[in-house]
């Protein structure tokens, strides 16, 4: 959530960078900022009543006891009347409040100056390839047929038993699948980031906190009788843990990481690019959470996306890397670098990570903030990023490192799965 002091100093320069977006703010920002006039001055107005009310409750123990008892009556009918206009003032203010909260929550975040405007993913930068595509001397087979043939994955189970999107890992398949997971935790303990094991549930406000609610509303598990939505990732409980914290001190660099399955409805989604594992409603995922002082963010930026491009490398996957466009950047983002492999069989590139600054818009939200040298309190600064997906990953890992009689494992994984190849 943009802090509203920055929308009142610089209205101009926010409604300029969200056109990155194609999003109109100016209607938004213009009702906003006429209520935050009103709920500025109804709150003056506030503050004086409830300094009248203070300097007569004064005066009239000072009447009463100097035995001017109609003097003070009259100063308890003022403090009466007083009361009413504060109440329904006060109710007003409240009104205004929520009011200015609902507009704050329909405006994206201000894309970063490096982001360049665009509509769709048509308009994302390459900024960096690595690896070559693999070239076979046979048939090569995109991964559904791949899982069928080794008996590795079950979609038809799945249908059955959940419905579409929500596959069986099995035999082979699921120690690959919990091989990648493992190693995927390690390296980021590696890294230095503390794991937590978190809840695959959360309330409201820590949908609202990260910026999923209300904007992805539809798109989240909801189960109302609790109030809770299952997760769409572990960065929504990992970066709640410091909801409403003030961090003592400047110097923090806290970084969290977290397996979780992940729950999305994806609403729309059908046809030959869902197919597999390209697209589910419940998939693995490991995610790296930083919560940084305003002065490190790029730093640590380049750190995240530095130790994914590490996890691709050592898997031997062909990758590249995406700077995405204003219309195409999540809406509480102010930069994100996709990561995307490729898959020989299918002929097409399959997003497997995003790794994004969120500057102060999810701070905002959380009330998280930090600590100054001369104790001041600063919002601070969070990022976040797929290290990795699993379904992607798996399907480019069994389609590239096939061969004629069976699926190659990659070294680093060999520790974990306990078998080198699947045939």
């Amino acid at each position: 959530m943009l802090e509203i002091t920055r929308i009142r100093t610089e209205k101009e320069a926010i409604i300029e960078g969200l056109k990155k977006r194609h999003f109109n703010a100016e209607p938004i920002i213009n009702e906003l900022l006429e209520k935050d006039e009103q709920w500025r001055k109804g709150k003056a107005d506030l503050d004086s009543i409830l300094s009248e009310m203070n300097t007569h409750a004064k005066n009239i123990g000072l009447l009463m006891k100097d035995g001017k008892k109609e003097e003070a009556e009259a100063a308890k009918t003022a403090v009466a009347e007083l009361k009413n206009r504060e109440a329904a003032l006060k109710a007003t203010v409240d009104q205004l409040d929520k009011d200015i909260l609902q507009l704050m929550y329909q405006l994206p975040n201000v894309p970063n100056e490096l982001v360049k405007a665009g509509k769709n993913e048509l308009d994302n930068e390459t900024v960096f390839e690595a690896g070559t595509t693999p070239v076979y001397d046979f048939e090569a087979l995109p991964h559904w047929d791949l899982a069928k043939k080794y008996d590795l994955i079950d979609f038809e189970l799945g249908v059955k038993v959940t419905g579409a999107g929500f596959p069986f890992y099995k035999g082979k398949g699921a120690k690959l699948q919990r091989a990648l997971i493992n190693f995927f935790l390690s390296e980021a303990e590696k890294a230095g980031y503390t794991e937590y094991i978190a809840p695959h549930v959360v309330n409201e406000a820590s949908g609202y906190g990260t910026g999923q609610l209300p904007d992805k509303e539809g798109q989240m598990y909801h189960i109302p009788e609790d109030g809770l939505y299952m997760i769409p990732t572990a960065e929504v409980p990992l970066t709640n843990i410091y909801r409403d914290v003030i961090l003592p001190s400047e110097d923090f660099s806290i970084k969290m990481t977290g397996y979780t399955p992940c729950f999305r409805r994806e609403a729309g989604s059908y046809g030959k690019d869902v197919r597999g594992l390209n697209r589910l409603h419940q998939f693995d995922k490991v995610e790296i959470v930083r919560i940084e002082h305003p002065s490190n963010t790029a730093k640590a930026l380049e750190e995240m996306m530095e130790h994914v491009k590490g996890l691709l490398e050592k898997l031997g996957l062909q990758f590249r890397i995406l700077r995405l466009c204003g219309g195409d950047t999540g809406f509480a983002a102010a930069m994100t670098y996709d990561f995307e492999v490729y898959s020989a069989a299918q002929q097409k590139w399959l997003e497997v990570s995003s790794v994004s600054r969120f500057d102060t818009f999810q701070a905002n939200r959380l009330k998280l903030r930090f600590k100054t040298a001369d104790k001041k309190t600063q919002l601070a600064h969070t990022l976040n990023g797929s290290a990795l997906a699993l379904p992607r990953i798996m399907a480019s890992l069994m389609e590239n490192h096939q061969t004629a009689d069976g699926i190659v494992i990659p070294e680093v994984l060999q520790s974990f799965t306990g078998f080198a190849k699947i045939n």
